[in-house]
């Protein structure tokens, strides 16, 4: 069974459910209200006896009524009972009412006046008993009985007509429920649609109309959201492996050609066998430092998987030490206060170390790299020429080279992992000319607990 069919099946069963216990509570207000004008009556009768008591007459060995309207007139059927159990009713009256202990009670003044439904000779009657103290005969009850034939046949119209109406709104709403299933899916439809061509065609540029402000639309947006994403991802790993087919190219190329010299049986001169042999060495290293920083800019590009609290004044000072090992000639001067980051503390490692590398890099012999760390920012600030203006957009592009830098080795991902760091984690980098000469780079990062 189809969403849509589930949906408007609900939909009757509810106003079907609806339908019928109104219906219930309408047959029983005019039930009621019927039977209530009956009692009014039934009352007004039994006034009027109080009023003025009734006198009996011997006929023989039957005692009776001096008067007693027939079954079905408008005054009612009254019928005395004794506390024996003996009745007495007009001579006319054929049937005696049913006389039940609650009856005999009245008559002895053990109860009060009550009502009940009889059926005598095929009727449906209503009868209120009352004691009675006045007349001729003491101790005894009275039966005031009217007969319910009409309100048994309004109340029987009234259910065929409710039991219409129920059958008809149940229709009704099987059909309206449908019709509005139809339209209130109508965003699912479109979604179907939309997910169905895309897996089709492969083509992420596909949109959903999401209008409105209901759970439908919000999932609409959301799926567009999540295309814009997709789409966003693709884009970037086809221009990675764009890029990087391209920055292999060249260091493969000249690979290739200095092993195909010397595989060759052309005899080099010791010095030029050398020099081709530093040559291999060198380029390999820079392949195999390049596809490193390749498989990190894949790793750093998704969110931390196990992200928390992590000292970034720590990990600047380890990564302070390891550099000013690996760069002897420059001179690193931290100031590091206590802070704490939320986050990978791998990544943001690697991305520490990146920066004090390019800072190093752009050191001139002898010159100083200042490391300051404050409430979760990195700060790195080195004495070289500095970053031209039109470059600085650019510095955390991938594979993005400025043209004083085209000599000099690296591969132009450092920047780039480090600003892919940053957004994994929440946070921002920029890079700006310092005053004085040489470059600063500012690193801010998510403070405890995922609170900036």
């Amino acid at each position: 069974m189809s969403f849509r069919a589930r949906l408007a099946l609900v939909a009757t069963a509810a106003v079907a459910l609806a339908v019928v216990l109104a219906s219930v509570v309408v047959y029983v207000v005019v039930r009621d209200q019927l039977r209530g004008t009956v009692d009014d009556a039934l009352k007004d009768r039994a006034a009027e006896i109080s009023r003025f008591p009734l006198r009996a007459f011997q006929s023989g060995d039957q005692a009776f009524l001096e008067r007693g309207p027939g079954l079905g007139e408008a005054p009612g059927y009254i019928q005395v009972v004794t506390i024996d159990g003996d009745t007495i009713r007009a001579p006319e009256a054929r049937v005696a009412l049913p006389v039940s202990d609650h009856v005999l009670a009245v008559a002895r003044g053990e109860s009060g006046s009550f009502f009940d439904d009889s059926r005598v000779s095929g009727v449906n009657v209503r009868v209120l008993t009352i004691p009675g103290n006045a007349g001729p005969v003491q101790g005894f009850a009275v039966q005031i009985a009217r007969p319910l034939t009409e309100v048994d046949a309004s109340l029987g119209r009234i259910r065929l007509f409710l039991i219409i109406i129920a059958i008809s709104g149940m229709a009704i709403a099987a059909v309206l429920g449908l019709v509005v299933a139809r339209a209130a899916l109508a965003p699912v439809r479109r979604l179907t649609t939309a997910t169905e061509r895309v897996t089709a065609t492969g083509d992420l540029s596909e949109r959903i109309e999401a209008d409105g402000e209901d759970e439908l639309s919000r999932l609409a947006a959301s799926f567009n959201t999540m295309l814009a994403a997709l789409e966003e991802s693709t884009r970037a790993q086809r221009q990675l492996v764009a890029d990087a087919s391209h920055e292999l190219r060249t260091p493969l190329t000249s690979l290739r050609t200095n092993i195909e010299v010397l595989a060759s049986e052309k005899k080099l001169a010791p010095e030029e066998r050398k020099r081709l042999l530093h040559d291999v060495v060198e380029q390999t290293g820079e392949m195999t430092s390049l596809i490193a920083e390749l498989i990190e800019l894949a790793r750093v590009g998704r969110p931390p998987a196990a992200p928390k609290d992590v000292r970034l004044d720590l990990l600047a000072a380890d990564a302070v030490d390891r550099a000013a090992r690996d760069r002897p000639t420059v001179t690193f001067s931290p100031d590091l206060e206590e802070s704490t980051v939320h986050g990978e503390a791998a990544s943001i490692d690697r991305a520490i170390a990146n920066l004090l590398d390019n800072a190093a890099k752009w050191s001139p012999p002898g010159g100083e790299v200042e490391v300051q760390v404050r409430d979760g920012e990195l700060t790195v600030r080195d004495h070289g020429p500095g970053i031209e203006e039109e470059d600085l957009p650019y510095v955390f592009d991938r594979f993005y080279r400025a043209t004083s830098a085209r000599g000099m080795p690296g591969s132009g991902l450092g920047l780039a992992i480090v600003r892919q760091v940053a957004e994994a984690h929440g946070g921002t980098v920029t890079a700006e000319r310092a005053e004085g000469g040489g470059t600063r780079i500012s690193l801010r990062l998510n403070g405890p607990s995922g609170t900036a």
